[in-house]
């Protein structure tokens, strides 16, 4: 009955907690959630739908050419002389509606030739990849060169039987001294040529033109740190003589019997003009000049490393 204490269930009991109300358990509801979000923050907004379709577009939008990324080369001469060397190309692209003359024939068969693939795109993306050069409606992709490791060149010369000679190149910066220094290594047994990763020339189609297909045949290295990589060279075993004219010694006492031309040598070509940079010339064990009839001629590094090379091929019986 009602008030009678006794019946079970007619006592209310007592809470501890306080009665959910706007200054109780629901007060977290009424706090203010910040500004509000941008529209390209908003999931729901179509400023955010736009923003995310745009980075999926560049995603999926052919990288530009950088250090380690494919090369382009522009222009119908270009092209053409590419192909005719032999350099490794991976497609050859024209623009729609080009005009086409006799060097857009020759790469055509050029390109039928040697199986590459031939792709038609529009003026408009043909300039995208090629960063805006002048390319006449015709560029040909070159695939990035892969560089062999410094340790690689020693341990070709070791599976020929042979003394090692290596040629490495000092802020030589213009590809087509490293493309004559490449093409003289493969003619006179050297068992590759050694580039610094930075401030130095790379294998460009510039470089793999001048080699005249040498670079197919003989691995180029890239070392981070040339000084280093030269003591490397040292602790295997190598002997270091560098190129410079004022050598302390020439280039007949280097490729005489008694010279060091016969045993595991690395030869150190430096730039025209400023030559071994400093640390690269204390590193050398010995500085060789090419004597010369006139001393106020110079010799440029493809020059320099041909002629040492052939002395040394000869010191070494390799020549005919």
């Amino acid at each position: 009955m009602a008030g009678n204490s006794q019946r079970k269930g007619s006592v209310r009991k007592s809470s501890k907690k306080p009665t959910a109300g706007s200054g109780g358990r629901v007060r977290r509801g009424l706090e203010g959630k910040g500004p509000t979000p941008k529209a390209k923050d908003r999931p729901n907004h179509k400023a955010y739908k736009a923003r995310q379709q745009a980075a999926r577009q560049q995603a999926a939008r052919p990288r530009r050419k950088s250090g380690t990324d494919a090369e382009w080369v522009a222009g119908r001469n270009a092209v053409v002389e590419v192909l005719r060397a032999g350099i490794p190309v991976t497609g050859i692209y024209v623009a729609e509606g080009t005009d086409r003359d006799g060097r857009l024939r020759e790469a055509f068969k050029l390109a039928a030739d040697h199986g590459i693939s031939l792709l038609e795109v529009t003026r408009t993306e043909l300039d995208r990849l090629t960063d805006g050069a002048v390319h006449q409606g015709l560029a040909a992709r070159i695939p990035a060169y892969e560089y062999a490791h410094p340790d690689d060149l020693l341990a070709r010369a070791a599976d020929a039987g042979e003394e090692p000679l290596v040629v490495a190149l000092d802020s030589v910066t213009d590809p087509r001294n490293l493309g004559a220094v490449v093409r003289s290594a493969s003619g006179f047994g050297a068992h590759g040529v050694l580039v610094p990763e930075r401030r130095a020339a790379g294998m460009t189609a510039a470089a793999w033109k001048t080699s005249a297909g040498a670079a197919a045949r003989i691995p180029v290295a890239q070392a981070v740190n040339l000084t280093r990589q030269l003591k490397a060279y040292q602790e295997a075993g190598c002997m270091v003589v560098g190129l410079a004219a004022d050598g302390d010694v020439s280039l007949p006492e280097l490729t005489s019997p008694d010279g060091l031309a016969t045993g595991p040598l690395v030869l150190v070509v430096g730039a025209e003009g400023d030559g071994l940079s400093r640390l690269v010339a204390e590193t050398c064990d010995q500085l060789v000049s090419i004597p010369m009839a006139n001393q106020l001629e110079s010799l440029n590094a493809g020059v320099a490393a041909s002629v040492t090379l052939y002395a040394i091929a000869q010191a070494r019986g390799l020549t005919r």
